[in-house]
């Protein structure tokens, strides 16, 4: 009879914030995440159902904020046919880069472009546009690159995403900052610019985050959540989330995303949802 294995000692506090704070940020592929950190998806399936729409476009396609286009490849990868035209925009350098890398194999052209910057395209340019989770839409901008009956299809970050989380760190943030994001909101915004509507969907997710590298990296990728986040700044705070999650399990939150689908009013050909 074979001995048993002895056990793997667990990581020390400082050694999983040395692992969390040396993981790469770049691009929006969370796989490293696996077995760490864990957080419910949309029952829509945004990067399926871009996929379907992509296999109906009936013009040039733009994704806006693609990150590191790993969610626009996953999509182009599944289209039943692609879209003779595709561009994406990214602000960030180091995602520019790897955006440009990922995307080349499907001919999309990628351009850098500030997330507060007017879209550096001609009006009426596009049939479709797209975007998972961008940090702000600018409907004029959207409305304006969309040709009559043209389509933006995409999934936004909801109110009060993770604040289990960021108000761990923060504490309690005013009632603006709660209902910053609201979907119905956004519909006000969208329909000013001259969009209608058509489909908007929301819901709230579980989270949850079994090590307090998971933790770090999370905030590490995700600027916006604890602005100005470094381990040195909140070591204390990490530490007290550490011993809580040895204590208690993994630390709990919610995400909240919402999809929405809006349409420039004009004349066209086909029906972009069709």
């Amino acid at each position: 009879m074979s001995r048993p294995r002895p056990r793997t000692p667990p990581r020390t506090f400082d050694e999983l914030l040395a692992e969390g704070a040396s993981v790469p940020t770049e691009g929006w592929d969370f796989s490293w995440f696996e077995g760490r950190a864990t957080e419910a998806r949309p029952s829509w399936g945004y990067a399926t159902t871009v996929a379907r729409r992509l296999g109906r476009a009936d013009g040039p396609v733009l994704d806006v904020q693609t990150g590191g286009g790993e969610v626009l490849a996953f999509s182009l990868g599944r289209a039943s046919r692609r879209p003779l035209l595709v561009a994406a925009t990214e602000g960030w350098p180091p995602n520019v880069r790897k955006a440009a890398h990922t995307l080349r194999p499907y001919g999309v052209t990628v351009v850098a472009a500030a997330e507060d910057a007017s879209l550096p395209f001609a009006d009426a340019s596009f049939s479709l546009v797209t975007s998972r989770h961008p940090v702000r839409p600018l409907w004029h901008e959207i409305a304006r690159v969309l040709r009559p009956g043209g389509a933006y299809l995409a999934q936004h970050v909801g109110p009060a995403s993770a604040f289990e989380l960021v108000e761990y760190f923060l504490g309690p943030l005013p009632e603006e900052s709660r209902t910053a994001r609201d979907p119905e909101r956004e519909r006000r915004d969208a329909e000013a610019a001259g969009l209608e509507v058509v489909d908007l969907r929301a819901e709230r997710l579980r989270m949850e985050f079994h090590d307090i590298a998971a933790v770090v990296h999370f905030l590490r990728k995700v600027v916006w959540m604890v602005p100005g986040f470094t381990v040195e700044a909140y070591r204390p705070r990490l530490r007290e989330l550490h011993e809580r999650i040895g204590a208690e399990g993994p630390f709990v939150a919610h995400s909240s995303r919402h999809l929405v689908e809006a349409r420039r009013s004009g004349s066209r050909g086909r029906d972009p949802r069709a």
